[in-house]
């Protein structure tokens, strides 16, 4: 018959145990600590090869491109909902994830659409090229509703431009000539693709731009309809920038000849705004 367990034993072996519970425990933690470590320190490396790869451009030039991209700049986006509210109301649209979807059917539309016209503006930021794509672009746009908001936001865009960046002379000089004449119609896409050429910016941040204040512009449009709170609606645009940024590299740096529609429904849908018998927003 085995002898029972002297009580000393039992106490050294429930200590023994503890020690080693709590040297895992110690020894989980240190590797949970070091791999944040090495995870930090692959972040800086990379945030190092950017800063490196950084264009050295005229500083007094990048204030001018931070504030054409400030919402404050009042050139009326925020009047517009690129057919989100008559979406909301048609049932297309009823929560975050059926916004998330809209809203990237949206970049992938304006990438396929627009970018080609911001793309050329940018790299001949001039009268005459300006000219031709506004025409070009406004036979292009089917949409009416749509098409009357590109003029309302372009013409507001070249408007306040050419007040606030007076470095810039030719603006003021380019819109004296246009304004009145019907020879422009001030489509939006074209106007920020020349002020960024004018402003010294590189057509891949230009178009990169573009698609960001689309982005930035219909999610506030979803805060203020009441289909997101604004940390759900900053949580939401910073998971769909991986996929603008995948949208632009498909569509970027192509000719105006390529510029189509990828989503016909969400034309057809902001061309219903009109008929809303209650609407918040222009389009």
């Amino acid at each position: 018959m085995p002898l029972p367990a002297s009580p000393i034993f039992t106490i050294h072996a429930l200590f023994s145990k503890k020690k080693k519970k709590k040297k895992s425990q110690k020894i989980d933690s240190l590797e949970g600590g070091l791999l944040v470590c090495f995870v930090m320190e692959q972040d800086l490396v990379e945030t190092e090869k950017r800063r490196k790869r950084e264009i050295n451009i005229d500083p007094s030039l990048q204030w001018s491109q931070w504030q054409l991209l400030d919402s404050i700049l009042p050139t009326g986006g925020f009047a517009h909902s690129f057919g989100l509210e008559a979406a909301i109301q048609a049932r297309l649209v009823s929560g975050p994830d059926d916004l998330q979807t809209f809203v990237i059917h949206l970049l992938e539309n304006t990438g396929s659409l627009l970018l080609p016209f911001v793309y050329s503006a940018t790299m001949n930021p001039t009268l005459d090229n300006w000219q031709k794509l506004d025409r070009i672009l406004d036979a292009t746009l089917s949409n009416e509703v749509g098409r009357k908001a590109s003029v309302s936001q372009g013409s507001s865009l070249m408007r306040v431009a050419a007040s606030v960046f007076t470095e810039l002379p030719s603006l003021k000089s380019m819109r004296d000539v246009c304004i009145g004449s019907g020879v422009v119609s001030f489509h939006h896409a074209p106007v920020f693709g020349m002020i960024c050429g004018l402003l010294g910016m590189d057509s891949g941040t230009s178009q990169r731009a573009y698609i960001f204040m689309t982005m930035r512009d219909v999610i506030s449009a979803a805060t203020r309809l009441n289909l997101v709170g604004p940390l759900g609606a900053a949580v939401l645009q910073h998971r769909v920038a991986y996929v603008a940024e995948s949208m632009v590299k498909k569509w970027m740096d192509r000719s105006v000849e390529d510029a189509c529609q990828t989503a016909p429904l969400l034309d057809t849908i902001q061309g219903c705004h009109t008929y809303l018998f209650s609407r918040l927003f222009c389009s």
